[in-house]
């Protein structure tokens, strides 16, 4: 499982490597543009199965830590989800990939979030 720390606050993030990797990409292209946004996400069961949100600007840090050391293949259908979802009023909105399961052998165990 990967990670997205948060500023300062210790705020750590579960994804798997592949979501992570996904979301990097929308995040910083947000970013990158000077936009701020809120991220949400559905949290994982063993947490309380509720919802969580986070603020995301410039000058708030970042880390992202995956735990592999490959890039996983990019899915663009996934990325054009996540963007269109990151530019409306709620903000990025995490989903899952489109044809996640047995008919996608890519797409890794991308679901719900924890945060420690």
């Amino acid at each position: 499982m990967g990670k997205l720390l948060y500023g300062s606050s210790g705020i750590e993030i579960e994804f798997d490597d592949r979501t992570l990797t996904h979301l990097q990409i929308v995040i910083a292209a947000k970013l990158r543009r000077k936009e701020s946004f809120f991220f949400s996400w559905k949290d994982d069961p063993a947490i309380g199965d509720g919802r969580s949100s986070i603020w995301l600007d410039a000058a708030i840090p970042l880390y992202f830590k995956f735990a592999g050391g490959r890039v996983p293949s990019i899915n663009r259908e996934w990325l054009d989800t996540l963007t269109a979802s990151s530019n409306g009023s709620g903000g990025l909105q995490f989903t899952e990939e489109p044809g996640a399961g047995a008919a996608n052998p890519h797409n890794g165990a991308s679901g719900p979030a924890t945060v420690r």
